[in-house]
């Protein structure tokens, strides 16, 4: 047998020193696996939740008693016991060997003092069964030596544990309780065996095994002897009841009697018994024939009567008025009789979704005579639909040909007249009603009554358009306006500029006034009398534009039909897609064409005034933005188109005029300040009058499009001529600011412009006055030049040892250029006045020549200093006096 570890003297002394300053001597120390694991089916344990952990007992002596103990000991990471738990054995209470452990190596220690006493206490598993045995009896020794009892043994005979004891005869260690403390001894096994039977066994116990045992003293050695002398005695045992049984035969027999006499009785009771319950059967068979009998009856004359109603209610359903039949399939459309039609229409279309499987039972859906009445129903549908599809048609195109042959409707010569569609609205609402019925009747019919309407409205709208839109040319009076406003040629021009063409623009707002609304209306009203599932297109009561000019207070709600959604699927909220996009195609049917008479009155106002078409680009915006919200597409593309056409017929009024400005360039030589400077700022004047709304965005293109042309043709006409290129950049730089200083305050475009041509002309201004210094004073400046040059190479004390830069050489060109300096000034000034065209630039240039010479002549000065510190010149100060008095 392998050792055990409570042998282990090693293990004891790591216990010891684990235990170091407690005062607490090691009793026994043993190595075993704690685990809180639960026994599978297979009886093994869960390995893999069992941790290894060393239990060790021990004492600690105090003056009056000594006090027990157990300890757990863990490995920490280096491999070294330390304590993990403490128990006082003196709550110990229970020692539970478990019972699903197969082996019987694994028990429980109970503690009466544990907190939680609801958590299952660990298990502790032992290496074998002598392992276990040897802990146990060496914690029950501990018990009763210190504390005097013993706890609760439970799932193990202290019998067995006896024997276990008596067949190992280990060396133990004993305890003594002495004055001074345990002192461990070593007991024999005659010690042991005492110890054991008198801490396992009381007195008491023992003397009871001892009688019982001296009963059964001969052959207790054998076994089938002494099981043979157990059943000799149990038969000996029976023998004896039956005797007795037998004495008291008499009272038996009377027993007997009386129990025949109960049968005899019970015999006569159970015969007459069978005899009720023979006729209760019959009797009870016979009143459960009636029952059924009248039960069928009842069941009977309830479903018949049942059946009664159920096809009354079918004949009635499946019954077609014979009022309505012939309103359906003969009667006429007039507007007299759309009522009787109507009822007629809500008729079939009730009796039409009351054969359907919902609204039937689906039991009667297949049985003949409702399978001929939906047919029945249906070719009346058919009949209902095709009249009323060919009268509508037909209907449409009388009304609209009756108004277009009364010329009244439409604008005559000297009068402009408002299209008023109120009383086609109003016969057309007689029969929305009935549209309505035709959509829930069959939705197919609706494409060709839209087709048929939208060709004959269209008819009536473009002939509308077109009458009104010649009439409006022909009374408004305006007087044409050249397109030549930046041409070079000079004349009467520019007062022709001034003519007043306000009417035009008037005109044209007066086209869309009248129109727009109305293509609104008519779109709105379009789309609820022929039953599209779109929202309103604009709110009731209102107009697109949100203007209430043009617009009568009959119209306002044309929209309206004053009809209510019959059809379920009329109550969508969300945009059907395929409806809106139906709608659109129907519209550009209805409303194609029109657009040409209004594109006829841009065209017109474009050849009478072109800047007319910046007014009219801000009116047409401002209605684009009005319409935001509408839903009539082809009104929106309207706007658009129009938009974009104004657009374009002032590009090509832009491009005509930077080609009148481009065709400055091929002339001649020319001097002073260009035509088309001071036209330029007349043409904007203008066109800042006719900004309106949001057309700000088309001037300011036109502005960046005429100054880039304009610059870069100015800079082409000076580079003909380098000589004079500088006079001319700069006097029509300068015309340029003037011209336009007032706008340029209010127009941030301009403003941009007015700054690029005011350092354009800095730059012109500063070469043409150093081209004038220059020529003037050439040997000073050169003098100059070349001694600034050389300052880069060599010290200036060398410098007047060059050749040409003498103190000799300063002093001759000082005389020939200093020498009359008041006549080299006047020299200058006259250069600068005598190709100048523009007299009032001649001061500020005289000034700024002034001051350029004088900054000249002050480097001037200060260069002399450095080189020629012993030579004088005129100072500055002089040079300034000198100018100052001319």
């Amino acid at each position: 047998m392998a050792k055990s570890s409570a042998d282990d003297e090693e293990l004891r002394r790591a216990c010891e020193a684990a235990i170091e300053g407690t005062k607490q001597k090691i009793v026994m120390s043993i190595r075993v696996a704690k685990s809180r694991g639960i026994w599978g089916k297979s009886g093994k344990l869960g390995r893999n939740m069992a941790k290894p952990r060393v239990l060790a007992l021990s004492t600690k002596a105090k003056a009056q008693r000594t006090k027990a103990f157990l300890r757990v000991l863990k490995y920490s990471t280096g491999g070294v016991l330390e304590p993990a738990k403490l128990y006082k054995l003196k709550h110990l209470s229970k020692v539970e060997v478990i019972a699903n452990d197969p082996s019987g190596c694994t028990f429980m220690l109970g503690f009466d003092n544990l907190r939680s006493q609801s958590v299952t206490p660990p298990q502790w598993t032992m290496r074998n069964i002598d392992d276990r045995n040897r802990l146990l009896l060496c914690i029950l020794n501990i018990c009763k030596d210190v504390l005097g009892r013993l706890p609760k043994v439970v799932g193990i005979d202290v019998v067995e544990m006896a024997l276990w004891a008596k067949d190992n005869k280990p060396t133990v260690t004993a305890q003594g309780n002495l004055h001074d403390g345990p002192i461990p001894a070593m007991v024999t096994e005659t010690d042991l065996k005492v110890s054991v039977e008198r801490e396992l066994v009381t007195q008491a116990e023992e003397d009871d095994m001892e009688a019982l045992l001296g009963n059964y003293v001969m052959g207790i050695g054998e076994a089938e002897a002494f099981s043979e002398r157990l059943k000799r005695e149990l038969l000996a045992l029976e023998a004896a009841n039956v005797h007795a049984i037998l004495e008291s035969e008499p009272l038996v027999d009377e027993v007997l009697q009386g129990l025949e006499t109960a049968t005899n009785c019970v015999d006569d009771m159970d015969e007459w018994l069978g005899i009720f319950n023979v006729k209760l059967r019959h009797m009870r068979e016979d009143i459960e024939s009636i029952e059924t009998r009248n039960n069928k009856l009842e069941m009977q004359s309830v479903n018949n009567k049942a059946l009664i109603e159920e096809l009354d209610k079918l004949l009635e359903r499946l019954r077609v008025p014979s009022e309505y039949a012939a309103c359906l399939t003969g009667g006429p459309f007039d507007e007299a009789r759309m009522l009787q039609n109507i009822e007629a229409c809500e008729w079939l279309t009730g009796a039409l979704r009351g054969l359907e499987v919902p609204n039937l039972d689906p039991a009667y859906a297949n049985i003949r005579a409702v399978k001929e009445k939906r047919a029945e129903l249906e070719k009346l549908k058919t009949t209902f639909v095709r009249r009323a599809s060919e009268f509508l048609r037909n209907y449409f195109a009388s009304l609209v040909d009756f108004m277009i042959s009364d010329k009244s409707y439409f604008s005559q010569r000297g009068q402009l007249k408002r299209p008023d569609h109120a009383d086609l609205r109003y016969k057309c609402r007689t029969y929305a009603r009935l549209l309505q019925h035709l959509k829930s009747l069959d939705k197919n019919c609706l494409g060709p009554l839209r087709k048929a309407y939208c060709s004959s409205l269209n008819l009536l709208l473009r002939r509308e358009a077109r009458e009104f839109a010649n009439e409006l040319r022909a009374s408004t009076k305006a007087s044409r306006n050249p397109t030549v406003w930046l041409e070079a040629s000079t004349g009467s021009g520019q007062n022709v500029n001034n003519t007043d063409t306000s009417t035009v623009s008037d005109a044209y707002a007066k086209m869309l006034t009248i129109f727009i609304p109305l293509l609104v209306d008519e779109s709105s009203f379009f789309a609820h009398f022929m039953c599209f599932e779109v929202p309103a297109l604009v709110p009731p009561g209102g107009h697109a534009n949100g203007n209430k000019t043009g617009s009568n207070d009959d119209d306002a709600n044309d929209d309206d039909l004053g009809i209510l959604d019959i059809d379920e699927n009329d109550n969508k909220t969300g945009k059907n897609s395929a409806e809106l996009g139906a709608l659109n195609e129907s519209l550009q049917d209805l409303l194609d064409g029109i657009q040409e008479d209004f594109y006829a009155v841009v065209d017109w106002a474009y050849k009478i005034d072109p800047l007319r078409c910046i007014s009219m680009h801000g009116i047409t915006e401002r209605y684009i933005s009005g319409q935001k919200a509408d839903a009539a597409g082809f009104v929106r593309l309207l706007l658009d188109d129009l938009e974009s056409r104004i657009s374009m017929q002032f590009g090509r009024f832009v491009d005509e005029a930077c080609h009148q400005i481009e065709r400055n360039e091929r002339n001649v030589r020319q001097m002073g300040v260009l035509s088309y400077i001071p036209r330029f700022a007349t043409l904007a004047t203008r066109m800042e009058q006719y900004i309106q709304g949001q057309s700000r965005d088309l001037v300011d293109q036109a502005y960046t499009k005429f100054v880039t042309i304009m610059f870069v043709t100015l800079e082409k006409i000076a580079q003909t001529d380098p000589k004079y290129a500088d006079i001319l950049l700069l006097e029509n730089f300068a015309a340029f600011q003037n011209s336009l200083y007032d706008l340029a305050n209010v127009v941030p475009t301009l403003a941009k412009f007015y700054h690029q041509a005011s350092e354009s002309y800095e730059q012109a201004c500063m070469r043409h006055i150093s081209m004038i210094i220059y020529i003037q004073f050439e040997r000073l400046f050169q003098f100059a030049r070349r001694a600034e040059d050389l300052m880069f190479t060599i010290p200036p004390e060398e410098i007047p040892f060059q050749l040409g830069l003498s103190k000799i050489d300063l002093r001759k060109m000082l005389k020939s250029s200093l020498s009359g300096v008041d006549k080299s000034f006047n020299g200058m000034y006259k250069r600068l006045q005598k190709n100048l065209t523009s007299e009032e630039l001649l001061p500020s240039l005289w000034d700024k020549c002034k001051k350029e010479f004088l900054d000249k002549y002050d480097s001037f000065a200060q260069l002399v200093a450095k080189i020629y510190p012993t030579e004088t010149i005129p100072s500055v100060a002089e040079m300034r006096e000198i100018l100052a008095n001319m």
